[in-house]
């Protein structure tokens, strides 16, 4: 059910990349996406869709409703109702699409578009996952997924992660 969820949520947001513009086929609520000097390099990435009820939280605890264009920093939590999902890009061209009931920590991130090195920690709560990396996932230990029962470290590609509730 929710790999069937998360799939249609995910498809719905498919984001297509085509000389160095990218574009959304989505019926969902979406946001411009930044340039390169709108980009704030203190934060991760953005929100490119909400489906329902998505919430930030900020490590200081403060709890905001998710919005499309919203910014996500490098350690915001990211949590959905049960019929929601959120996408999110991050500055390295990292997707995340989060599925109903989850709860994900963007526990590190770090890009220098440069000489693009960095890194991203996610840990996936509960609920699903589903990612397509950027940049940082042609490096070698760029990108690591955390959950309760496992640490799968990504190297370029596309899958999807669940993850049952343990807190």
């Amino acid at each position: 059910m929710i790999r069937k969820n998360i799939g249609a949520f995910a498809a719905s947001t498919l984001l297509v990349v085509s000389t160095g513009t990218l574009a959304q086929s989505s019926s969902t609520m979406a946001a411009p996406i930044p340039s390169a000097t709108q980009a704030v390099e203190e934060h991760a990435g953005f929100i490119k869709t909400v489906q329902g009820t998505a919430y930030l939280t900020a490590p200081s605890g403060a709890k905001r409703v998710a919005k499309a264009g919203e910014p996500v920093s490098r350690v915001d939590r990211v949590e959905t109702d049960a019929s929601s999902g959120v996408s999110l890009v991050l500055r390295d061209g990292t997707m995340l699409v989060v599925g109903p009931s989850s709860r994900l920590d963007l526990q590190q991130f770090s890009f220098d578009s440069t000489t693009q090195e960095g890194g991203l920690v996610v840990a996936l709560l509960r609920g699903s996952l589903r990612m397509v990396t950027g940049l940082l996932g042609k490096k070698p230990d760029g990108i690591r997924v955390d959950t309760h029962t496992a640490t799968i470290g990504i190297r370029g590609t596309d899958f999807i992660v669940t993850a049952d509730d343990k807190t």
